[in-house]
Parts: structure tokens; C-alpha cells; sequence
């Protein structure tokens, strides 16, 4: 059984060009397959191989204090779901091209899959307050699966993001915004922007859709969520829904 891993980590990284070079190693020395972005802001990770040397890369990769709370998905296949090995320099591990976000240096505050599923099931949050779910992703990820009732913006990229979602700001003024993703990367930042932009009451999915399918399964969810390999999209039991041609992480 082959395992993959989907991880990202926000951290400044003052060398991204060595830490691609020895990651381009390793995962190579360890016959691993997939994506690995490096940038300044931090690593995004999409790989899969036997799973020993799998653990033995995130081993060593944790090793790292700047990795040391990596937070970690994990899924199983019949087959490896990548082609290759790729690890490329970018100037952001996803692109949005908002530079005065520093994701590294401070986090979006983040609700945890069980309390959100609490709070699904009781119709409000803690304090009382309607939760929005508010899909960040594109539209062509949206049409394997999304949460119930979920806001759902008409994108093509991340990029597009603000301008889409300024067309609903009065009509989630007053409630809690809960931004997700595949696994966490585009909802932090899309929760960062939101807050500096004057949008209140804004929280991020900790760990995505992969980390509550992880935590609770599938519940308030109808679909698959889409991932960026061979395998195309995944159920709430992580077990693989269609199968076709690779596509790659978003940059």
C-alpha cells in the first residue's frame, strides 16, 4: 500500500534554495514521487512512496525547528498517484499575490474540525452567530464536493478571491466566517486577507476539508474533495472516488 502526504508550513525561509536542493535529494534518494513547493514564506507538500521511506523524509524533515509542528495528512492508494518527483522554487508556496500578508509570522485564528462540526450540528457557534462556510477554492475543485450550504465563489484562481467575495460582504456582516480549503494552505490565507480587510469574526478550517475528513468523516459534507494527483478526489473515508490524468498543486 503506498502512503501520501499532503503538508504545508508558513515559516520564513531564508535559504529556499537549499532547502530545495536537499529535499530534491532525499526525496529522490527515498524513490518518492509529487510536488514539493519551497519559497520564502514556507514548504507545500504533496508526495508518495512506500511507507517507510515516507516517514523517514517527514522524520527528517520535522527534524527542522522550523518544520517541528508541521501538521500532516495522510491518505493511502493502490498505486503511487504522481509521475514524478518535482520540487521547484516559487515565490509563493500558493499564489496570491498580496505580499504584505506574512503568513509565517502570524496565524489567522483557526477552528478545529470536531468543534466545527459542533457547531454545524447546533446551527450557531459559541457565541451565538450563524456560521458562513466560505469555500476558497476554484470551481472546478467545488464540482466534486463542498460542505452543505457552503458560500461558493465563481473562480478560477485564488487570485480572484477578493474581488469575488467582495460581493457578499454585507451579507456576512454579523457572522462567523469560516474559510477552507483541501488541506489549509488557501483558507489561511484568505483568512488574513479577510481580517485586513475589515471582514469580522474570521476563522480558517484547521487542517481543510483532509483534516475534518481525518477528524470526523463526512458529515455536513456532500461530495468528494478534489486533490491535485491521479487520484482526483477523495471521499470522507480518504478512499480515492474517480481516477484520470495528473494534475498538479496550484502555484
Amino acid at each position: 500500500m503506498i502512503l501520501n502526504i499532503a503538508a504545508y508550513q508558513f515559516v520564513e525561509i531564508a535559504d529556499p534554495a537549499a532547502l530545495r536542493d536537499r529535499l530534491l535529494a532525499r526525496g529522490a534518494a527515498l524513490a518518492l514521487k509529487g510536488t514539493v513547493l519551497v519559497a520564502g514564506e514556507g514548504i507545500n507538500v504533496f508526495l508518495a512512496g512506500e511507507a517507510e521511506p515516507v516517514r523517514v523524509f517527514l522524520a527528517e524533515l520535522t527534524a527542522d525547528p522550523r518544520f517541528a509542528d508541521m501538521a500532516v495528512k495522510f491518505s493511502e492508494s493502490e498505486t503511487v498517484p504522481f509521475q514524478r518527483l518535482r520540487v521547484k522554487l516559487k515565490r509563493e508556496i500558493i499564489t496570491f499575490r498580496n505580499f504584505q500578508l506574512l503568513p509565517g509570522r502570524e496565524r489567522a485564528p483557526a477552528v478545529a474540525p470536531k468543534q466545527l462540526a459542533q457547531w454545524l450540528e447546533q446551527g450557531r457557534d459559541d457565541a451565538g452567530r450563524e456560521i458562513v462556510l466560505l469555500d476558497t477554492r476554484n470551481d472546478q475543485e467545488i464540482a466534486h464536493g463542498t460542505f452543505v450550504d457552503a458560500l461558493t465563489l465563481p473562480i478560477a484562481k485564488f487570485t480572484e478571491l477578493p474581488q469575488a467575495l467582495e460581493a457578499h460582504r454585507e451579507s456576512v456582516r454579523g457572522k462567523t466566517v469560516v474559510s477552507f480549503c483541501t488541506g489549509g494552505i488557501r483558507c489561511e490565507k484568505a483568512a488574513l486577507w479577510m481580517q485586513d480587510a475589515g471582514y469580522e469574526n474570521v476563522l480558517q478550517l484547521e487542517g481543510g476539508i483532509l483534516g475534518y475528513f481525518e477528524q470526523v468523516g463526512g458529515a455536513h459534507y456532500r461530495g468528494g474533495c478534489f486533490v491535485f494527483d491521479e487520484r482526483i478526489a477523495l471521499a470522507p473515508d480518504l478512499k480515492p472516488t474517480a481516477s484520470g490524468a495528473m494534475t498538479e498543486a496550484p502555484a
